[in-house]
């Protein structure tokens, strides 16, 4: 993917073209609505924050993370929850001392004492829960992915950014602390210049037949944590990807389509300036949960190790290391940095200052992962820009994906830059406040 440029209106102004600009500005109820919620972070001296008061949806496993975070995180309290199982709803409520619960998730969306909403659901529901987020006037944060397909991704991410509610997308791995020092390393050029990326990601244990027929695919499913992580190390959007797979554990996933009936894989990445990154991943690591980044620069090397339950070691005549297997799962292996992605989001609600991890970086980690799947599929290179050509949208939330076959709409004009594909967001929308907001580009730009 090319460098963002300085504006990314080409598809808006095909959008102005066919429809009013004030299509793609928020309404001025939407716009009234986040003013009032902004106000939530400060009183009118600007010198006092206030409480955020939020709800979460999905009292599963990952739900429960990010509860128990939630009531770490200061000026931050939980008032409802929602499972449709409504007894998991109920004994988070009193585990966590939330208020309220419910077997609804609209319930927890449409609370009007409600500012923002966790969504921790099943994939398949984050889309239009994301949606009616927006419509609420609801801040969100959504576990990966967005959504399960491409257009519904653009659509839900321009829901919230025509609402003017923040959107956060938990990619977790990104607020873990040994990825983020291998981060911090290569930011602050202890490094050098980056050379070569290395990341693996090797589970404990293969999961059920099931979880895999219909989940996407190991490069959607799986490898979407490392093809981030290869980009949020490299600071760059990559150029292209050559990914192939195999089975070789659990034989019964062969029959399934795409993807899905590979149990291994691996992808070589190309980033500017010759950068490469190579990943592989398995569904299956006989020695517990096997975690790695590297980084190769031209003044050294940073590498992470993984994580075990204790740092004791022992000596023997015939075995000398560590004590303890490295974890065996993810909550335990990513406790800590599924707290600091909530409690960063919190901030940002509290602060409203920028979300981490935007609407935008859900976006192109599934573009990756969706040209992994291409390039694995035909056996060649695949540019990142196949994948972002192939959306039309009529409208900022009404999108498709474009087959070869298909016949292209009258004026459809393709984007290089998935970017070009959205709205700005919340906080470039504050960003650009003084410029006179996105009519007003959109009108200069047109001069």
């Amino acid at each position: 993917l090319p460098p963002l440029a300085t504006m990314r209106f080409s598809t808006l102004l095909f959008l102005a073209c066919a429809a009013s600009t004030e299509a793609f500005a928020p309404s001025a109820s939407s716009a009234a609505s986040f003013r009032t919620r902004s106000a939530l972070s400060m009183t009118d001296s600007g010198s006092e924050e206030k409480e955020i008061k939020v709800g979460v949806i999905g009292c599963g496993r990952i739900g429960i993370v990010h509860l128990g975070a939630i009531t770490k995180a200061p000026n931050v309290r939980p008032v409802i929850v929602s499972n449709p199982t409504v007894s998991k709803a109920e004994k988070a409520a009193a585990d966590f001392g939330v208020p309220r619960f419910t077997g609804d998730a609209m319930e927890v969306i449409t609370d009007p004492e409600v500012d923002a909403v966790w969504i921790c659901s099943p994939s398949q529901y984050h889309a239009e829960q994301i949606k009616a987020c927006a419509a609420n006037g609801k801040h969100v944060f959504c576990e990966k992915p967005l959504a399960t397909d491409l257009a519904e991704t653009v659509e839900a991410i321009n829901a919230c950014n025509e609402a003017g509610v923040k959107l956060m997308t938990g990619l977790q791995r990104r607020f873990d602390p040994n990825f983020k020092r291998v981060k911090d390393a290569v930011v602050g050029g202890e490094v050098g210049e980056t050379i070569m990326i290395k990341l693996c990601s090797r589970d404990p244990a293969p999961p059920p037949f099931e979880y895999v027929k219909g989940g996407g695919g190991i490069f959607a499913d799986m490898a979407v944590h490392d093809l981030d992580m290869s980009r949020f190390l490299a600071g760059e959007d990559p150029l292209e990807i050559l990914a192939l797979g195999s089975c070789h554990i659990d034989k019964s996933i062969e029959k399934l389509d795409g993807s899905e009936k590979f149990d291994t894989a691996s992808c070589m990445v190309k980033y500017p300036n010759g950068v490469q990154a190579m990943i592989d991943v398995c569904r299956q690591s006989s020695y517990g949960y096997d975690q790695r980044a590297e980084v190769l620069g031209t003044k050294g090397m940073i590498q992470t190790d993984n994580v075990y339950p204790n740092t004791a070691k022992i000596y023997k005549s015939d075995f000398t290391g560590n004590a303890d297997m490295p974890y065996d799962f993810f909550l335990s292996r990513y406790n800590e940095a599924y707290v600091e992605e909530t409690i960063q989001f919190c901030e940002s609600l509290v602060n409203d200052s920028a979300v981490p991890c935007t609407g935008s970086d859900g976006l192109i980690a599934l573009i990756m992962a969706l040209a992994a799947d291409k390039s694995a599929e035909e056996q060649r290179w695949v540019k990142f820009n196949e994948i972002v050509t192939e959306v039309y949208c009529a409208n900022p939330t009404s999108c498709d994906v474009m087959a070869q076959s298909d016949v292209l709409p009258e004026g459809f004009r393709p984007v290089d830059d998935p970017r070009d594909l959205l709205l700005p967001d919340v906080d470039q929308q504050k960003a650009d406040k003084d410029g006179g907001g996105l009519v007003n580009a959109i009108k200069n730009f047109m001069k």
